[in-house]
């Protein structure tokens, strides 16, 4: 906090003495995106970086807040602390929760006490800002908990079915757009419905593309621009099977 507190001072830098809270908002998310990336490569070194890079978004948020005589970081930390005690009472006080499902409907029950009673909707609280996986898996997630749901996965594929027919059936540009964004929605409840938390999966897809395009790239022997599709799909192939066996 110090070290911020110079930089953003008279006569410190330049470039953060001019951020605000909505300038460093899109580096927030990518140091997000880097925590993720170095957790799913185990680089305990690249997360130990990661991590304070991670800190110093919530640091340089506090100092702006604390310039402007809203909060500081302690304000921060005081608020979680309150609140961790708060919501564990099997822990701090006298309740009982014997399973992790015990506790998370406990902590909801406590969440939903905090706030003060609303007439805004119920997908209010959902920000809008946020990656639209994110918010769809959020949104999906509050419908289902007041019984907007499927019963279980089974009628959800059949949605998926039902998507991909009206896509291609689609005839102009704006019609796919919307159809493309109805099945993808769908693929979002499906992964709910499974158990899977869709963000997590559709990285792990870009994980294994990417090591089989990089295979194509380490084994084609010339430029990208002068394979064939032919040539790449064959070594795509190889690398899938290597990717089996291996599995």
């Amino acid at each position: 906090m110090s070290i911020l507190a110079r930089l953003r001072a008279p006569g410190g830098c330049p470039w953060d003495r001019e951020q605000t809270l909505d300038s460093i908002k899109p580096y927030t998310l990518e140091e997000v995106y880097e925590v993720f990336d170095a957790i799913e490569r185990r680089d305990m070194a690249d997360l130990r970086e990661e991590l304070g890079d991670y800190l110093l978004q919530a640091v340089f948020y506090a100092r702006i807040a604390e310039e402007a005589g809203h909060f500081s970081i302690a304000d921060s930390l005081d608020s979680i602390n309150e609140k961790l005690i708060r919501r564990h009472p099997h822990v701090f006080g006298d309740s009982t929760a014997r399973t992790a499902d015990d506790v998370k409907l406990r902590w909801d029950e406590i969440k939903k006490s905090e706030k003060p009673a609303t007439t805004a909707g119920l997908l209010d609280g959902v920000p809008r800002s946020q990656p639209a996986l994110a918010e769809a898996q959020a949104i999906a997630h509050k419908a289902a908990k007041v019984g907007f749901d499927w019963p279980d996965a089974a009628p959800v594929l059949e949605k998926l079915r039902e998507e991909i027919g009206e896509l291609e059936r689609a005839a102009t540009p704006a019609e796919r757009a919307e159809e493309l964004g109805d099945l993808l929605f769908a693929a979002v409840n499906l992964a709910r419905k499974l158990n899977i938390d869709a963000e997590q999966a559709l990285r792990a897809a870009n994980a294994k593309f990417r090591a089989r395009f990089d295979y194509i790239e380490r084994r084609l022997g010339k430029p990208l621009d002068q394979a064939t599709l032919e040539e790449m799909d064959h070594l795509w192939n190889q690398a899938k099977q290597i990717s089996r066996s291996a599995s």
